[in-house]
């Protein structure tokens, strides 16, 4: 099973996220699709307007499965090791996912003024397309 992990390649903060998910996933459950990738996100009828909302995962196996946002990091984490009881307690505590929610809206609004912008998009190492690891180039 694969997931696509559209995110901003562009972005400080989400390109250390995908290079510290990818180096303990090692490309076995995720991939990665920048958003400034047009030609692949059109294969999945993703627009730069949807791309606003913040981050994308899509279900490899089906994909009508999709998560955005705040939704999407949870999703991600609860697909991890241990996952799974994190996001069920997060989620038990009262207020915690809309405040989860909100902290996620202000950081993806202010993403570029509070981490930066990359002069070059980052390309992750398990590119979509890499769960045989023939696309993989492992080198970063």
């Amino acid at each position: 099973m694969v997931y696509h992990i559209i995110y901003d390649g562009n972005c400080n903060l989400c390109s250390t996220f995908t290079q510290l998910l990818a180096k303990f996933d090692q490309g076995n459950l995720f991939d990665y699709i920048p958003i400034q990738d047009e030609a692949t996100l059109q294969q999945f009828s993703i627009t730069s307007e949807d791309c606003e909302m913040g981050m994308i995962l899509i279900d490899g196996d089906n994909e009508k499965r999709r998560w955005q946002g705040s939704d999407a990091a949870e999703e991600i984490v609860n697909l991890l090791p241990l996952g799974q009881a994190f996001i069920t307690a997060y989620r038990s505590l009262p207020g915690m996912k809309w405040l989860g929610d909100k902290t996620y809206e202000q950081v993806r609004d202010n993403r570029y003024n509070w981490f930066g912008k990359r002069d070059k998009t980052y390309q992750s190492p398990y590119p979509f397309g890499c769960g045989e690891r023939d696309n993989c180039s492992v080198s970063s």
